[in-house]
């Protein structure tokens, strides 16, 4: 039981890191979209580019608070995240996603999945440190 409480715990940690990134980066472009000349089709590789560094962001804390299992965490935090816009996009806007959001997906998984192997990494190396 404790287990998979620590379990969801971790992937709530990621998904409340992932959302948070994703709305003060949002914000931010909202204010440089709305007060410079510059249009959204100049930012979309900066956009995709944070996108995948909240995600690798969100599976490193995952990762690092589970301190085990972190392709696995990590991978639970990236489907889980991915899921909820899943969600989102087909309740909202009744719309599936196309083959170019399956592709990002499947990368945010995968990225969410480094950085919880990286964020385990990091979190079993800094314990041993301390003992």
């Amino acid at each position: 039981m404790i287990e998979s409480k620590s379990f969801g715990l971790s992937i709530l940690y990621g998904l409340v890191f992932i959302f948070a990134f994703a709305l003060v980066c949002s914000l931010i472009f909202a204010f440089i979209l709305r007060y410079t000349s510059t249009k959204e089709g100049s930012l979309q590789y900066v956009i995709t580019a944070l996108s995948f560094i909240g995600l690798f962001g969100g599976g490193f804390l995952s990762g690092g608070k589970r301190k085990e299992k972190g392709w696995l965490i990590g991978g639970a935090t990236g489907l889980l995240y991915s899921f909820l816009v899943f969600l989102f996009q087909y309740l909202g806007y009744d719309r599936l996603f196309n083959a170019e959001q399956v592709i990002y997906h499947t990368c945010y998984i995968l990225i969410a999945m480094m950085g919880g192997i990286l964020g385990v990494n990091i979190a079993s190396t800094n314990s041993r440190r301390s003992i």
